[in-house]
């Protein structure tokens, strides 16, 4: 269309038919190696479920060629809690596989989003192509207030590169009556990130908040500054996407400085105490306000981290440890930002 405002462009609805008439929803397309794919959610009436996931091939915009094949079903304990639901599928295809998450249970805080794998070069209409995950990639997140994430999709950043995750979910957990009538259910966009091994990386539902950064040492490339329970340190792809997420905000002390609030703990902020770097819950008081801000120098290839109550130190990376001292713009106290 030239411009698909028009309403004159556009024809009338038409149905595509399944062979059941029964429930169906969340109908999607995709297009792999030259064919055009629908997957959808149906109630199935042999299948003693609310809803299953079946893929079909097209054969034009209103039309299936093929009989659907069945290639998830809810029967894990993640799948089942309230309603049998398998639904809402989204199809990203990386890295010589076809990823497709799917949303599972009640429409509540148990709400959650699955991922079945198929190898790039499998017959996508074949069940047993496809692997479901054997737990949820994408979870209720207590700590950043984050409930029954899911029903997502995905699209691709201003870059042309960095892929987006698309979801909604709630900013409380408590429901009255039937979650399907509440109307809070907040649309949500957060970057997928990559394994090594070409798999995603979700992390947690992050909340509200600004742009959320990765820091990688320029002498440690594929390396990530992260924390774990309090410690913080730097290890090459920590499986935990969420653990080596942070986020700059206003300096604690107030002076102008900056301070690095975890994402997954956003109650939790890096501090230089005693010598030693960790991420540590929010203490009344200046001494922990100045411990933990820091003034951001940009420097080439990223930038540095100087210590706020040291005008003469910096973070700097020491053989997987975070410690501080060197100076600014060394590969060693140097940072990027992903």
């Amino acid at each position: 269309l030239a411009d698909p405002r028009d309403p004159a462009g556009w024809g009338a609805p038409q149905q595509i038919v399944t062979p059941w008439q029964s429930f169906a929803l969340d109908a999607t397309t995709f297009e792999h190696a030259g064919r055009r794919y629908l997957v959808w959610a149906q109630s199935e009436p042999e299948i003693a479920v609310n809803t299953s996931l079946y893929i079909a091939e097209m054969s034009s915009p209103f039309a299936i060629s093929t009989f659907p094949a069945r290639i998830a079903t809810p029967t894990r304990s993640w799948e089942v809690q309230g309603f049998k639901v398998n639904e809402g599928p989204a199809v990203l295809v990386r890295n010589g596989r076809v990823f497709m998450t799917f949303s599972a249970s009640a429409t509540d805080s148990r709400y959650c989003m699955g991922l079945l794998t198929a190898s790039a070069d499998a017959d996508l209409l074949d069940p047993a192509s496809w692997v479901k995950s054997p737990d949820p990639v994408f979870t209720t997140n207590v700590q950043t207030g984050q409930y029954g994430p899911g029903h997502n999709s995905f699209t691709v950043a201003e870059d042309g590169v960095t892929d987006v995750l698309v979801y909604h979910a709630r900013d409380y957990r408590d429901i009255t009556g039937d979650p399907l009538y509440d109307p809070n259910r907040h649309a949500r966009v957060q970057k997928v990130v990559w394994h090594a091994d070409g798999t995603p990386m979700f992390g947690v539902p992050v909340g509200k908040g600004g742009p959320i950064v990765r820091l990688t040492p320029l002498d440690a490339p594929g390396s990530f500054v992260r924390h774990y329970e309090y410690a913080v340190r730097v290890d090459h792809a920590p499986r935990e996407l969420a653990d080596s997420q942070f986020r700059f905000v206003p300096g604690l002390a107030g002076d102008g400085s900056e301070s690095l609030q975890s994402v997954n703990f956003p109650d939790r902020y890096v501090r230089v105490t005693g010598g030693m770097i960790r991420i540590a819950p929010v203490e009344p008081g200046p001494a922990y306000a100045a411990e933990a801000s820091f003034r951001r120098i940009p420097v080439k290839g990223g930038i540095s981290l100087q210590v706020a109550t040291d005008r003469g130190d910096y973070l700097q990376h020491a053989r997987g440890a975070l410690t501080v001292g060197g100076t600014a713009g060394r590969r060693s106290s140097t940072f990027a930002l992903t």
